[in-house]
């Protein structure tokens, strides 16, 4: 998978969690049409 400047984003699947329903996962091709942030943080839930 590699993203590139100026293409359309790879379709990924990835846990996330919603308020409402807790952890779930979500795929990018969910939300196609539609403007997306993806934000991450690799040290969260770590307990480090």
């Amino acid at each position: 998978m590699t993203a590139t400047a100026g293409k359309a984003a790879p379709d990924f699947e990835a846990p996330a969690y919603d308020q409402s329903e807790g952890f779930t996962n979500v795929k990018l091709s969910d939300y196609k049409g539609k403007w997306v942030v993806v934000c991450f943080y690799p040290g969260d839930f770590t307990y480090v």
